[in-house]
């Protein structure tokens, strides 16, 4: 019997940095909030000391939630084969390849997953509760709009994240079914972070007159 080899554990810290995410995603929409709800606050309430704790807390947060599920899996023992039928080094797939008792594992990785979710998701809700209410009271629509505009990047990624997760963690069909889980799995290790700086830097005004000039520039040299 095997132990899980050192170097498959190093890839355990992507879910490590997932979770790490969803908390960063609750302090942004803690920001979202101060910047709508209390702009002229702003820069006393977000100061740099204070984004510097909230950044803190996030990457020890995620560290708290994922040590006792790698704790158990260190110590799962393996019969046949350790390759996983996965992207990525999730607890799931190397659950399905283990000889040992799993349920203690299995019910481990669940309850972080869904106090993680379910904390920093409260967060965010409670956050744009706030905020919701406070636009609908702006006087004109044009505030409104910016408002929104200011929020949207912001909801596209909590959407995309959130979603996935639930969808792999909140719902047990999608454990069973190796396929569906892997094609999720790849959207939220791979597609989410490559599409995130898009999704925050078109929404810059600066951002796009540059990708406009750029466009310009390979126009005129191509007319040459």
């Amino acid at each position: 019997m095997d132990t899980v080899p050192p170097e498959t554990c190093v890839t355990y810290f992507v879910p490590k940095f997932v979770i790490t995410e969803f908390f960063l995603l609750a302090a942004m929409s803690y920001d979202r909030y101060v910047a709508i709800c209390k702009p002229l606050h702003y820069v006393t309430i977000m100061s740099r000391g204070v984004c510097r704790i909230l950044i803190i807390c996030c990457w020890m947060s995620g560290l708290c939630v994922i040590i006792p599920p790698l704790i158990l899996v260190l110590n799962l023992e393996f019969c046949d084969s350790n390759v996983l039928d996965h992207f990525i080094c999730d607890a799931f797939p190397i659950v399905k390849i283990s000889c040992s008792d799993t349920w203690i594992v299995e019910q481990t990785v669940n309850i972080c997953a869904v106090l993680t979710l379910n904390i920093t998701l409260t967060c965010v809700v409670m956050s744009y509760g706030n905020i919701i209410r406070t636009i609908f009271r702006f006087p004109s629509a044009q505030q409104r709009k910016k408002a929104f505009s200011t929020c949207s990047s912001h909801m596209i990624v909590v959407s995309i994240t959130y979603g996935t997760c639930i969808f792999i963690y909140m719902n047990p069909k999608a454990k069973e079914e190796v396929t569906v889980n892997k094609m999720v799995s790849l959207l939220i290790s791979s597609v989410s972070p490559t599409l995130n700086p898009f999704i925050y830097t078109l929404r810059n005004n600066q951002v796009k007159k540059a990708f406009r000039d750029s466009f310009k520039r390979l126009l005129l040299i191509s007319a040459k």
